[in-house]
């Protein structure tokens, strides 16, 4: 779909679609007291979890830059945040959220990411500060291999980190209760049924990322 919105870098590639690097979109919020990591409060203040969730935002930042091959962005929220992401993360192409929910967003902005030019597009979290880069990279690779559709990080929790496309599928990302320990088997379930088998490729990713 065309882009109504302004971008803070370019992701048009003139040259082969084929080689045209992997976008690793980091989902982040602004830091804003009562906004982020409210869960942890108590006993944190809401000014204490919005410091930690900004320096966790950091690290990520930082950790996704060691990811030489990738286009580097972050898709944001607010959408009056953006002074302050062009300011903690120079050099990233900066993507407004969009959407009624987090799947709406997932879904925007990864489409986003693919109709300009990217041969894949992962979305991450913004605040696993214990995962290892080698994830991401193998991330990386999986999203673009051809027999691979869909590539996820599984968390302990029943959600995901991380999912990687070629192509948005949006049935993953509908009629789902997000912040849930049914994220991830029902995203699995949804693969499943669109690929009318088992989620045979699903088990593969889950187990490439969690070794």
């Amino acid at each position: 779909m065309p882009i109504a919105w302004p971008w803070s870098g370019s992701v048009t590639f003139d040259g082969d679609p084929a080689v045209a690097p992997v976008a690793v979109a980091i989902m982040a919020k602004a830091p804003r007291a009562g906004e982020v990591k409210t869960r942890l409060c108590p006993p944190l203040s809401l000014a204490d979890a919005a410091e930690l969730y900004r320096r966790f935002l950091l690290d990520k930042i930082e950790q996704v830059r060691s990811l030489r091959t990738a286009s580097l962005a972050i898709a944001y929220t607010p959408a009056e945040a953006r002074v302050f992401f062009e300011e903690v993360a120079p050099g990233f192409v900066l993507v407004p959220q969009r959407g009624a929910d987090l799947g709406d967003r997932l879904a925007n902005s990864l489409g986003d990411l693919l109709d300009s030019g990217h041969r894949g597009a992962l979305a991450i979290d913004s605040d696993t500060p214990t995962l290892p880069l080698g994830f991401l990279q193998q991330a990386l690779d999986l999203v673009t291999t051809p027999e691979i559709d869909v590539v996820l990080g599984p968390t302990e929790d029943g959600g995901y980190y991380l999912i990687g496309l070629r192509t948005v599928h949006r049935e993953l990302f509908e009629a789902m209760v997000w912040s849930t320990s049914q994220v991830l088997p029902e995203t699995r379930l949804e693969k499943a049924a669109s690929d009318g088998d088992v989620p045979r490729h699903t088990r593969r990713f889950l187990l490439e990322l969690t070794r």
